[in-house]
């Protein structure tokens, strides 16, 4: 990415759109009905407003914008919803909105940053398998920028703000901007690959291919997760609890599941 030093000198305003959009997988085994209650409880304690408004508000400032306004709302029986509205330049401190606005247009687990030229969402889904035992927690984040910031710098962050087992990643930019005597420039800055901006300690983790179309600034990236370590993905279990053909069973149908959700096919028998 182009740093302060060398930045290109631009004709007017920087018109170029840059779109990351990416799944956050988080796979759990919970095999009761008791269970697979307490994991939604869970799920809706530890991703409430107030955790997603730390995000966004974390994502806006590594993304060098500010923000406007915050408003939040928490749903019952689950869910919750933030808007942040936020600036690309710093504002008087008087010109900053505290407020907070409950209004409401979705059900389910919402957050929303809204910039004075670009956004930030994010939307949360969980859900069971109707057979196995396997629940799974989607995460979809949106974040589209304009002008000179850019989203990637915070993938790892984002990655790491939850349990992340697959995830699928876009990013893409369009329009054009130019220089000052008039070349059009369709990209600003060097990427041939969207594991370029994540960090190689994250990446080892991880198992990924890429789909990139370099002719149109399209670059698209699918993670898969390397080791499962079988405790971590057992709800109020422990692992020794359970004898050795069951822990393998369990294993089978959570890597299973991840293969499914990585491939986007269903795999049977």
């Amino acid at each position: 990415m182009l740093g302060l030093e060398n930045k290109l000198a631009l004709y007017g305003f920087n018109n170029l759109t840059k779109t990351l959009s990416f799944n956050i997988y988080d796979v759990c085994y919970a095999k009761s009905e008791r269970e697979q209650t307490d994991y939604l409880a869970y799920i809706d304690e530890q991703y409430n407003s107030e955790r997603l408004t730390k995000i966004l508000c974390d994502v806006t400032e590594m993304i060098g914008a500010n923000i406007l306004n915050i408003s939040k709302q928490d749903y019952d029986p689950q869910g919750a919803s933030v808007n942040v509205l936020i600036a690309e330049k710093e504002l008087e401190e008087e010109r900053i909105d505290q407020s907070c606005n409950r209004g409401a247009y979705m059900t389910g687990r919402c957050a929303h940053a809204h910039l004075d030229k670009s956004h930030v969402t994010v939307h949360t889904f969980p859900e069971h398998h109707p057979d196995n035992s396997i629940s799974t927690f989607r995460v979809d984040i949106d974040v589209s920028t304009c002008g000179t910031i850019s989203p990637l710098s915070a993938l790892d962050y984002l990655i790491g703000s939850f349990d992340s087992d697959i995830i699928t990643i876009d990013y893409r930019v369009r329009g054009f901007t130019r220089d000052m005597q008039g070349k059009k420039y369709f990209i600003d800055h060097d990427i041939t690959s969207i594991q370029d901006y994540i960090a190689k300690e994250t990446l080892t983790r991880y198992d990924a291919i890429d789909v990139n179309v370099y002719q149109s600034n399209i670059f698209h990236t699918k993670m898969l997760i390397k080791d499962i370590e079988l405790q971590n993905y057992l709800f109020n279990r422990d692992v020794y609890e359970l004898p050795p053909t069951l822990r393998l069973e369990i294993s089978n149908s959570l890597r299973k599941e991840m293969i499914e959700i990585f491939s986007g096919m269903n795999i049977y028998g």
